[in-house]
């Protein structure tokens, strides 16, 4: 890149480049624009190519672009210093990179990008982007939402790549060590250290090269020692064609340990995780851990912290109100006065939005429309005998920011009427950022009439009728337009009531509050009248002087200054509307040149537009003005505008002393004003003051951090006849030290009275007595509160260090949302971010405050950019304030709810932000820096061993935990079925006695009758079956045979075929034809695993297993033979294998868990008949009964429903296969309802497509005549802790279609044994016949206590309790006993363990585990460690809790309730905790309506959450934070990484089951292409 230096480009032409930067850099022009104009004046000098003239074509970067980064470089080495660099301070940048720099000292962070789905990137960059309107004027109002038009925050920000926030004294000291607070400005170095200032502006010349491409930061500039700067010069040449510096953590963004960012999640999560090994800031000392709570870490004091230890302050007493004798009794006095003496007398001068007069208002006008308008009110609105609105009504004044006189009259008319006016923003869409909060405020006041302007009139929306509708939160209003020609004129002998100012409350000023809330401040007419005299005599005030107004004139200093005292003196204002600061900023310095003006009223923000729109005007000339008000003075970043300005205007005319900052509050009125002085010589006080001090709310002048300070500028002293105190922020109002920052207090007759209606608020604010320290009052009048936060220094000046509202306690320490603002702001934000466009607000999360940024990013910033942009950010605001940011956020350019006037309107941003509607483009969180309260890892403590007392059935004083269903043998039933050993024979025996009778049916789609098998039909085709077998494929008693079938008649035939051919069948899923992919892999592995001699199954899935698509998945040729059932041989059998020994194996149950083992167990023939038998009993089975299955047949309880339990008992078993529900999700309840079924059996996944497909289809499923009311079990069958949620939804759903709310319960099983309960409720008549079991139980424990293995009941809705249903009355035969898994002791009641249980139908043992074999040897044959020794258990791998009810079963005997938790396999150990992934996912698909599902697993101690989204893209990063938040809050974890997903990613099983194990694998494998994947700092 050729350098500036080398072109010869004349001194006009570099000076019309830098503003173009500056107005590219402002957001004034558009990029192509800037393009345009600068090859346009740099095209003559550039050096043509021999030939030919300049290719159009040729990409912009090649032609040797000027490019900011070496135009500010150019500036900074005049030594004149440009305009550009005379009011831009490097201060603010300096301490920023700086801070960086020392970062990198430390070590490199690495932090992982964010990655982001192609389509969300482009989107978002471009998403909704129209060239912001009112940002071209570098938007307004910050962040910290001060709610007035926007103090523009910080406001020297820097514009194009250099400086910032001016704190000269910064440079100074930095270069001198100095103490004193010089006030050298950063241009005219006049101190005496200029050598060294010289060399500073080289570094600073130094720093920013190469800017061009590589948006890089500057080089490390190092820490400066007193007498000699230190810079990483760069090597070589100047050019970009260097490296690029890296920042902070640069170098880890293209290398996480050497892997390329790019690459693979694994790497990420590696780079987290090195992350967060580094030392964090030291956590806090003290804990309190009892015995059973995990309480947070409680905030201790650091001894070492600064504390005050200045005497006790005195309360400030301003000079005496000097009363002169002609002014007048009240402000209608003045107005009646000034509009007969002096009619002609101009009042107020309007401009059009070409700076043109628009209008002038006389005084003698103002007076006669006011008076117009006070008898219109009074006397046309509703009859004479009911007048709508009596003196000391209240009444709204709905004027647009343009039309100041309008407003004047109607304010006038309502004090000449004795009403009282409100005046409030103009609502512009019904659904106006705060207008709903206005209009409670309206509602509160009792307003009912809104006095508005024709034009704001017509403008208003209408509905069809031509009627303004109410809008959204207000009140019914009668619009009243206020012009004269509407009204009528009064009456010659009417005459308004001109009373001397008394306490009649005069106007009612809005304010809104942090949280949106909008109160009224209510000001009587003695304070309004006392403040304008107050005003006139700290301003010296004359008659007949002149005044530009560019505020609100609304409120606060601009309804103070320019409607009210104004008038109270005669005085002419000029009034500039925000329209016309927006299309020209220079317009208010014209309009005090043109009318000579002694004084003007602005804000910060409107000095520095005029810095940045002042072209060289030749004609300024300010030296009219005695007096620049700058309403926003005690804004802290408002001295880098006032002295940018001085440095800039001085040459024309302004006067040092001119600049009056003011501190004011709505509730307080004006709190403190420079005076302006005639004396030049006295320089205004500046105060410096270290951050860190400031956070601990003391005032430390000097600090050995020379970066992080804060320069503040006084606001003069107190109003005249007022006294000001500072008191203690919270608690009890005492008086501060003098080196302590506390709240302001004025104690006047000039402040507000009241918030509207509210008494209590009103007492904490406008009724405070501060105490001195022995707790006496300092003053028998009360104080009004002011909501600024500050002391009061030497001489009585008055520092404001921020406000109330922006107040933020993070860790004990405070921190001012302004300041953190203008740090974000300092750090190279021009290429990002819109200066004044930045949220700053805390979030209460786990009971501290944290903090959130939020900023508008430019459209054309790329991802890696605003990534780096965002970590600097981060690392700036720890380095200068030692805080760390929450949450970091940035949004498309224009997408922050506004205020009225532009600015950001906080709480609205935090209310979007909280309910995850703020849609940002880029989102980082560092809940790991930020949250040191979490609560202490936990260390186990050793449980009760062996040597615990041990009496009876006690353990540790508790009754042992142990249950049992009923026994079996003593269970006398015509149970004909119990003489055979074996299902195969009970079959023949039915098809010889009963052989037509219809076992099996199934149903299709439609719910007709696809086949149907009754016990002969069933009993041949099993005989064809075992034929086949021996013949064709020549098998030995005993092989195993993998039956690959769909759900049907056809699996039946050939489970029994098998038994018939003493081979040993196991069931396998088929795989899905459209995902062979993922699905034929499982199905060879079971049937490789489970040694099948050969596969039997249908014609269809024959050729699926041979198609193309399967040789790409698995490899073909290794397949056993395949049998094709479709096709039978007609003869049968000679002989049926009967087997010799009842413990021989029956069948193979393989099933893959939930963490992607795959498990097969061994089912005898002994368990497999004791099973039947003990379903039978519970379930009441008998051959006249139907059961509907709608079921997986493939293992577990599942599979011995579908297949076995009809053959035993001889019931007839409807089945309908749980895939056809996708295609008709009522199938199975219509045909519950068609065949009168009385019991049924599903899986969750049923329950889940029945609960969302038909939710909004039970009215027309009633009239088809679907009634469930015959229902009196509906078993859902599943091996997992009972889903309440979805059972209780479902419940109530269907309640209307008949289902009795007792009917739905729940069973439980596992791999080591199938079904350890089931309970089916009897309900109606059965109920009295025995075998009724108790409702099932739902009871609330402790979650925190659960993590710790303990169980501890909780009310419903205490916080933290998780309710648990229980899982089913423990069928008969089956003893169950909780278990310590560690020490394999028996456990008491109440207590969390594992279950274990004892039972006949126990599967007999693994067959294979993929895995860990001697992991699994004890799991079908453990002993108790002490207690009972003898009986050998089964480990079922949950964890739960036996507890004893006070309900009784039918035989007298109390009912105990088993509680299934979850999964040893699928709980996580956290921080010495225990965890269940469900209920921190429950937690999160609570959080925003767009999560449908939810995944949690640990990698590397990473707690990883998947959300899958239902929404747009747009959507997803807003659940970043949402989910960080709620696992913090309810389950005490940071989590680590985010992924969002799409629907239908997270892997579910057949039994509805999430497969965690599955997702993590291709989540590390990065096969889910995620839409963002957030990595948690």
């Amino acid at each position: 890149m050729a350098d500036r230096d080398t072109l010869p480009l004349p001194l006009e032409v570099r000076d019309r480049l830098a503003e173009l930067e500056l107005e590219l850099s402002e957001g004034d022009i558009t990029q192509k624009g800037y393009e345009k104009k600068r090859s346009k004046l740099i095209g003559a000098f550039l050096p043509k190519a021999p030939g030919k003239g300049m290719d159009p074509s040729v990409p912009h970067e090649r032609r040797t672009p000027v490019t900011p980064g070496s135009s500010s470089r150019y500036h900074r080495r005049r030594s004149s210093g440009s305009r550009d660099e005379r009011y831009r301070s490097d201060v603010h940048t300096e301490a920023v990179q700086a801070a960086l720099a020392k970062q990198k000292e430390r070590g490199k962070m690495a932090v992982p990008m964010p990655s982001k789905r192609r389509s969300l990137v482009v989107q978002s960059s471009m998403d909704a982007y129209t060239p912001p309107g009112e940002e071209h004027i570098g938007h307004q109002d910050t962040s910290s939402g001060s709610e007035e038009e926007g103090s523009m925050q910080g406001e020297g920000t820097p514009t194009s790549s250099q400086g910032s926030i001016n704190m000269e004294n910064w440079i100074s000291r930095a270069i001198h060590g100095s103490t004193t607070s010089s006030t050298t400005s950063s241009s005219s170095t006049q101190s005496g250290g200029s050598g060294a200032a010289s060399r500073l502006a080289d570094v600073m010349g130094q720093t920013h090269l190469g800017k061009s491409e590589n948006h890089s930061t500057p080089p490390d500039v190092t820490s400066y020692t007193t007498d000699s700067i230190q810079v990483e010069r760069p090597q070589g040449s100047t050019t970009a064609s260097r490296a690029t510096p890296k920042y902070g953590n640069a170098e880890l963004m293209e290398t996480g340990d050497g892997v390329p960012v790019g690459g693979r999640v694994s790497a990420k999560i590696q780079q987290l995780v090195n992350t967060l090994k580094r030392p964090k800031r030291p956590p806090l000392r003290e804990f309190f851990v009892d015995d059973f709570e995990e309480l947070l870490e409680v905030q201790q004091p650091d001894p070492n912290q600064p504390k005050a230890e200045g005497a006790q302050m005195l309360a400030m007493r301003g000079e005496q109100l000097g009363v002169v004798t002609n002014w007048p009794p009240s402000l209608e006095a003045a107005l009646q006065r000034w509009g007969t003496i002096s009619p002609k007398a101009p009042c107020l001068t309007t401009m059009d939005t070409n700076g043109k007069p628009l209008y002038i208002l006389t005084y003698g006008k103002l007076w006669v429309r006011s008076m117009k308008v006070a008898y219109n009110i009074l006397h046309k609105l509703g009859s004479k005998q009911e007048p709508m609105v009596r003196p000391g009504d209240r009444v709204a004044l709905v004027f647009p920011n343009n039309d100041p006189a309008a407003f004047m009259v109607a304010f006038y008319g309502c004090l000449l009427a004795e009403l009282v006016p409100v005046p409030i923003e103009v609502p512009l869409t019904r659904k106006d950022a705060g207008s709903q909060q206005i209009g409670f405020l309206l509602g509160s006041c009792g307003v009912t009439v809104a006095l508005t302007s024709d034009a704001c009139h017509k403008g208003l929306p209408k509905s069809t009728t031509g009627e303004i509708p109410q809008f959204k939160g207000w009140p019914k209003l009668l619009w009243f337009v206020t012009e004269s020609k509407h009204l009528s004129k009064p009456p010659r002998d009417w005459f308004p009531h001109i009373k001397d100012a008394n306490n009649d409350t005069a106007y009612i000023e809005y304010k809104t509050c942090k949280d949106g809330s909008v109160l009224g401040v209510t000001v009587m007419r003695i304070a309004l009248l006392t403040h304008c005299q107050a005003l006139t005599q700290s301003c010296g005030y004359t008659e007949a002087e002149t005044i530009v107004n560019v505020l609100d004139f609304k409120k606060d200093v601009g309804l103070w200054h320019g409607i009210l005292t104004s008038v109270m003196n005669m005085m002419h204002v000029i009034s500039i509307p925000y329209s016309l600061m927006k299309v020209n900023p220079l317009s208010w310095i014209q309009k005090v040149c043109q009318y000579k003006a002694k004084v003007a009223c602005v804000k910060s923000r409107d000095m520095h537009w005029a810095l940045v729109a002042h072209k060289d005007q030749r004609d300024i000339n300010l030296s009219s003005l005695r007096m620049l008000v700058v309403a926003d003075g005690s804004n802290p970043w408002s001295i880098s505008s006032c002295d940018a300005f001085l440095n800039v205007f001085q040459s024309k005319g302004l006067k040092p002393e001119v600049i009056c900052p003011c501190a004011s509050s709505p509730e307080a009125l004006t709190v403190a004003i420079r005076r302006p002085t005639d004396d030049s010589n006295q320089p205004p006080g500046r105060g410096v003051l270290s951050m860190q001090g400031l956070s601990h709310g003391v005032i430390r002048v000097d600090s050995e951090e020379k970066l992080s300070v804060l320069t503040l500028q006084d606001v003069g002293t107190a109003m005249p006849g007022a006294l000001v105190c500072v008191v203690k922020p919270d608690g009890v109002p005492q008086l501060c030290k003098t080196d302590e920052i506390g709240e302001l207090c004025v104690c006047s007759v000039a402040t507000g009275t009241s918030y509207y209606g509210l008494s209590g608020m009103t007492k904490n604010t406008f009724e405070v007595f501060p105490m001195n320290s022995v707790g006496a009052p300092i003053s028998e009048y009360p104080f009004t509160r002011t909501g600024l936060l500050g002391f009061v220094g030497p001489g009585g000046l008055c520092f404001i260090a921020g406000k109330m509202d922006g107040l933020m306690v993070v860790g004990g320490r405070r921190h001012n949302a302004d300041d953190i603002v203008a740090t974000a702001l300092a750090v190279e934000p021009m290429k990002f971010v819109y200066r004044g466009r930045i949220a700053v607000f805390s979030i209460t999360v786990l009971h501290d405050e944290r903090i959130v940024v939020v900023a508008e990013q430019r459209p054309d910033s790329t991802e890696e950019d605003s990534f780096q942009w965002m970590s600097r950010v981060l690392q700036a605001i720890d380095g200068i304030h030692q805080v760390g940011v929450y949450c970091l956020a940035l949004v498309p350019s224009n997408t922050l709810p506004k205020t009225p006037l532009g600015g950001i309107h906080l709480s609205e941003s935090k209310q979007l932000f909280l309910e995850g509607s703020l849609h940002p483009c880029n989102v980082l969180m560092c809940p790991h820096t930020c949250v040191t309260n979490l609560p202490k890892p936990r260390q186990k403590q050793p449980e009760i061993g062996p040597a615990s007392v041990m009496v009876g059935n006690l353990v540790s004083g508790k009754r042992i935990a142990q249950a049992s269903g009923r026994d079996l043998g003593q269970m006398e039933d015509n149970d004909q079925a119990r003489k055979f050993l074996f299902l195969s024979e009970v079959l023949q025996w039915r098809a010889q006695t009963t052989p037509d009778h219809v076992l099996y049916t199934l149903l299709n789609s439609r719910g007709t009758i696809a086949s149907s098998l009754s016990c002969v039909q069933l009993h041949k085709r099993a005989e064809k079956i075992a034929t086949m077998l021996a013949e064709r494929g020549h098998l030995q008693d005993g092989d195993h045979v993998a039956l690959v079938y769909p759900p049907g008649i056809d699996l039946i035939a050939a489970f029994y075929g098998c038994l018939y051919a003493g081979c040993v069948p196991i069931t396998v899923r088929p795989p899905h034809p459209q995902n062979i992919a993922t699905t034929l892999p499982t199905v060879k592995m079971i049937v490789e695993v489970s040694r099948s001699a050969c596969m039997m199954t249908t014609a269809v899935i024959c050729k699926l297993l041979r198609s193309k698509e399967a040789s790409a998945a698995v490899d073909v040729r290794t397949w056993p033979p395949v049998l094709d059932t479709d096709d039978l041989p007609k003869k049968k059998p000679p002989l049926l294998y009967k087997p010799s020994n009842p413990d021989t194996l029956a069948y193979l149950d393989f099933s893959v868990s939930t963490t992607g083992m795959l498990a097969g167990v061994k089912m005898s023939h002994t368990a497999t008949s004791a099973f039947c038998r003990s379903i039978k009993l519970q379930c009441e089975l008998y051959p006249s009964r139907e059961v509907a299955i709608c079921l997986d047949p493939y293992c577990g309880l599942g599979f011995v429903i579908w297949c076995l339990c009809s053959v035993y008992s001889g019931h007839q078993s409807i089945l309908i296969p749980p895939s056809e529900l996708e295609v008709n999700p009522a199938l199975w309840l219509l045909a519950v309802s068609q065949y009168k079924v009385r019991d049924t059996f599903c899986s969750y996944s049923v329950m889940e497509l029945c609960t969302k497909g038909l939710g909004l289809q039970t009215e027309s499923l009633k009239s088809r005549g679907l009634d469930l009311s015959r229902v009196r079990t509906c078993v859902v069958v599943a091996e997992e802790r009972p889903r309440i949620a979805l059972t209780q939804s479902f419940s109530k759903l269907f309640k209307d279609l008949g289902l009795h709310p007792r009917a739905v319960s729940t069973s439980f099983g596992c791999r080591v044994n199938l079904a350890i309960c089931l309970q089916p409720h009897r309900l109606g008549k059965l109920a009295d016949q025995g075998t009724s079991g108790p409702d099932p139980t739902t009871v609330y424990v402790d979650m925190r206590a659960l993590r710790h293995d303990r169980v501890r009941l909780v009310e419903r809705g205490s916080p933290h309790s998780l309710p648990l249903m229980e899982s089913g009355k423990i069928l008969p035969g089956v003893r169950i006993i909780i278990a310590n898994p560690e020490t394999k002791g028996p456990l008491g009641d109440s207590h969390l363990g594992e279950i274990w249980v004892c039972s006949g139908h126990n599967a007999s043992g693994y067959f294979t585990v993929y895995g860990d074999e001697a992991l699994q040897s004890d799991h079908f044959n453990s002993r108790l460690s002490f207690g009972d020794t003898q009986t050998i258990w089964a480990r079922t791998g949950y964890l739960g809790f036996l507890r004893r009810t006070e309900l009784t079963d039918a035989s007298g005997e109390r009912h105990d309730a088993l509680y299934v938790v979850g999964a040893l396999d699928e709980a996580m150990e956290l921080r010495g905790m225990r965890y269940h992934p469900i209920d921190i996912e429950t937690s999160v698909i609570r959080t925003h309506k767009s999560i449908t599902e939810c995944a949690v697993f640990t990698w590397t101690n990473l707690l990883v959450v998947v959300v899958e989204l239902d929404g747009s893209e747009q959507e997803a990063l807003d659940l970043v934070p949402l989910v960080t938040n709620v696992v913090l809050e309810e389950h005490y974890l940071i989590v680590g990484v985010v992924v969002v997903v799409d629907i239908g990613v997270i892997p579910i099983n057949s039994r509805g089951e999430k497969q965690r194990m599955h997702l993590r694998d291709g989540f590390l494998a990065d096969q889910l292409d995620p839409i963002y994947v957030a990595y948690n700092m």
